[in-house]
């Protein structure tokens, strides 16, 4: 059985020089993945996408036949929100649509994310741009409400996704 993770290319050479199959979505249904998660809350909600590849993630989450997601417990919220903005990874010429449609919704904050030591905004792995965004409350039909927006390509809201959460203080 291979595992599945939203890789990097020096991650995948890591994996390939440690002898650990690595695969694809093409090549094959995982049976499970993991990945990390910003904030998770009671109900196992989660945000996650700080690194920019909430399309991915969710991706394979959804084709994986079971995904665990490892945290240690600064990650545990009350609600989601409270800690990380929600990244939205959106289409380039959709800017100012997607920023007006947000806003509808309720946003209190949007920034488009910026490169850390480098000029312009961060890019996607699938070549779009991503808003951080805060909202006063995250309700159970955000996650649907902001893919819902034209030019949305996704966000870092996982809500409702059948997740097992391994924390660090639950690790034996």
């Amino acid at each position: 059985a291979a595992a599945f993770m939203p890789v990097t290319r020096l991650l995948t050479m890591a994996c390939a020089a440690a002898g650990l199959p690595v695969t694809n979505l093409l090549r094959s249904r995982p049976d499970w993945c993991f990945d990390g998660a910003d904030e998770v809350d009671p109900d196992h909600s989660l945000i996650k996408g700080r690194g920019g590849a909430m399309f991915l993630e969710k991706l394979v989450m959804r084709a994986a036949a079971r995904s665990y997601i490892l945290v240690d417990p600064s990650k545990l919220v009350e609600r989601l929100g409270g800690k990380f903005a929600v990244p939205v990874e959106f289409l380039p010429d959709s800017l100012h649509v997607v920023e007006r449609e947000l806003q509808h919704l309720g946003a209190t904050e949007i920034n488009l994310r910026l490169a850390v030591k480098k000029d312009g905004p961060v890019i996607t792995q699938s070549g779009n741009l991503v808003f951080d965004v805060r909202f006063q409350e995250i309700g159970k039909s955000m996650e649907r409400d902001i893919k819902s927006i034209t030019g949305v390509i996704e966000s870092g809201l996982f809500i409702g996704h059948p997740v097992e959460i391994v924390s660090a203080g639950s690790i034996p």
